[in-house]
């Protein structure tokens, strides 16, 4: 009986490695005709503007996450630092 179970164990994961294996062939055929168009309809010069454009979106997504980081450990720093009162009379 242990057989036959490791057997099923093994046949099943079998199928899910042969279903995950279809999905990135799928994947990977859909990203090359992506850029098999990409290559096709658009001259070099507009692929060369297009990437540029990509990375400033990712710089400028990067400042907004380090902006947003820098005030949560501010507001940290704040809260865990010990406060002193001077008296000015």
């Amino acid at each position: 009986m242990a057989d036959e179970e490791r057997t099923r164990e093994l046949e099943e994961r079998v199928a899910t490695l042969e279903r995950r294996l279809a999905r990135r062939q799928r994947r990977a055929g859909m990203e090359s005709a992506f850029w098999a168009l990409m290559h096709n309809v658009f001259p070099a010069e507009a692929r060369v503007h297009m990437k540029a454009a990509g990375r400033e979106q990712l710089l400028a997504a990067r400042a907004y996450v380090d902006h947003w980081i820098g005030k949560l450990d501010a507001e940290e720093n704040e809260q865990s630092a010990p406060r002193e009162t001077i008296d000015i009379s």
